[in-house]
């Protein structure tokens, strides 16, 4: 590092290595320089005899733009000062290139002045496009204008308009005073009509101030009287229901008072309703007590009496029930033998009178012999219709004999075949038995209890107590 320092003083003794600073710019050419090199701020190394320094400042500067009796837009002729501020760019290399092409080898005044009247002229320009009210009312404006347009041109020269200010605005012939004094009359007239329209406004004012003032002052009353009134109903309302309160509370206290007795009193009735209760229920052990005493004396002995009556009464009618069964079959016996009897008396006389007058019947009777016939065979038929009958082991019928169904029944319905049988006869045989003579007729009737004394005696029926099988038969012989 030492040796590098060491060798940088050695070269800038013998004036081959420059530098400059920032306000400045340097320009090499010559030999390995092409194009030549521009350096804003900075160093370079420059081979002496066969390169070339050169050097431009970068400082800024200020200049006093006037432009004396230019007439404006109107014609009136005014002068006009303008401050500027400009410097060659030396950031932008374009620029910079200009500057140097342009401005090399001259002195800051010499490129000062070039650049004052560029802007000049167009100071001047501007100047002619305005008139006298705009330039002097609107000073930014202007100030903008000549910017704008000077900048433009400055550019290409390599030279930046840093700012621009309008400093002073006059001329010869009073055009600014006169037109001060029209503006000075202008406003002394609005200021005299703004003082009467401020006296107007001020009587206004007042005039509004008091009516408001009353206003306020009856509002302010209105308002009172209400909050008066507000107050009165309010303390009316509070009193109402302060008293309402107190009322409540006396009643309160009375319905409490009133409560409490009240529950004294249903305390006391539940002292009376647990005393009666317990007396009921004393009072029904006692009940219980002589009913489970008079169950044990008197219902259990009644009972067992019942039963015992109940038995009795029992074993009574079994016995009746035999004691009528007996005899309802000692009275079937007894009327099996007397018609069995009867029908082997019957049959002996009829075969021993058959022979004597069997001969003498057919004779006189052609029509008793042929229903004597028919008797004869009228048991066979009887046998025959009832055998199906017959063959049934045993028939059950059961009834209270007071009523026309079961025995009774049975005995109206053989009853009732007997009697039907004379007309079932006649069909078949043409013979009408009820007018033949009467001995034929007895014995015709004798044959039909004799089949009925067959049907009873085919161990058929078996008769019940209550029961009986009656065969009236003499009302027929």
């Amino acid at each position: 590092m030492v040796c590098f320092f060491l060798s940088l003083q050695h070269l800038r003794k013998k004036n081959m290595f420059y530098t400059c600073g920032p306000n400045e710019a340097m320009v090499v050419s010559g030999c390995l320089r092409s194009p030549p090199v521009m350096i804003a701020g900075g160093r370079v190394f420059v081979l002496p005899c066969f390169q070339k320094i050169q050097r431009i400042s970068l400082n800024i500067l200020t200049l006093s733009v006037k432009s004396e009796k230019v007439y404006t837009r109107r014609g009136v002729p005014i002068s006009v000062t303008g401050i500027a501020q400009m410097k060659i760019q030396g950031q932008n290399k374009e620029m910079l290139a200009a500057a140097c092409q342009m401005f090399m080898g001259k002195s800051e005044g010499e490129i000062a002045q070039i650049a004052l009247e560029t802007l000049e002229g167009h100071q001047r320009a501007i100047i002619a496009h305005l008139t006298v009210e705009e330039i002097y009312r609107d000073r930014k404006k202007f100030s903008e204008e000549v910017f704008k347009v000077a900048s433009s041109d400055l550019f290409n020269m390599g030279i930046s308009v840093v700012s621009y200010t309008l400093k002073d605005v006059h001329d010869d012939q009073d055009y600014l005073h006169s037109l001060g004094k029209s503006r000075t009359a202008q406003v002394q007239k609005d200021a005299r009509i703004g003082e009467a329209q401020f006296k107007r406004d001020a009587v206004i004012r007042e005039a509004h101030a008091k009516q408001e003032k009353i206003s306020a002052q009856h509002v302010n009353e209105i308002q009172m009287a209400m909050a008066q009134r507000d107050y009165e109903l309010k303390k009316a309302s509070y009193d109402i229901e302060v008293n309402t309160k107190k009322a409540e509370s006396e009643m309160a206290y009375q319905l409490q008072v009133a409560k409490t007795k009240q529950l004294i009193e249903e305390e006391k009735m539940q002292v009376q309703v647990v005393e009666r209760s317990q007396q009921i229920m004393l009072q029904q052990q006692e009940i219980t007590r002589k009913e489970k005493e008079l169950e044990a004396k008197v219902k259990k002995p009644a009972e067992a009496t019942r039963y015992q009556i109940e038995k009795l009464a029992e074993a009574q009618r079994a016995q009746l029930i035999m004691e009528a069964e007996a005899e309802a079959e000692s009275i079937r016996v007894s009327i099996k033998g007397d018609a069995e009897a009867f029908a082997v008396e019957a049959k002996g006389r009829a075969e021993a009178e058959q022979m004597a007058k069997k001969a003498e019947a057919f004779q006189q009777y052609k029509e008793g012999a042929m229903v004597d016939m028919l008797l004869e065979q009228l048991p066979l038929m009887a046998e025959e219709i009832s055998r199906p009958l017959a063959q049934a082991q045993k028939i059950t019928m059961i009834s209270s004999g007071g009523t026309e169904v079961g025995a009774a029944k049975l005995t109206g319905e053989v009853l009732d075949i007997m009697t039907r049988l004379p007309a079932t006869v006649e069909k078949l045989t043409g013979v009408n038995i009820s007018q033949v003579r009467q001995p034929n007729q007895r014995s015709f009737w004798g044959v039909i209890i004799f089949v009925c004394l067959l049907l009873s005696h085919s161990s058929l029926f078996t008769i019940h107590s209550g029961l009986s099988l009656t065969m009236v038969a003499s009302t027929l012989m």
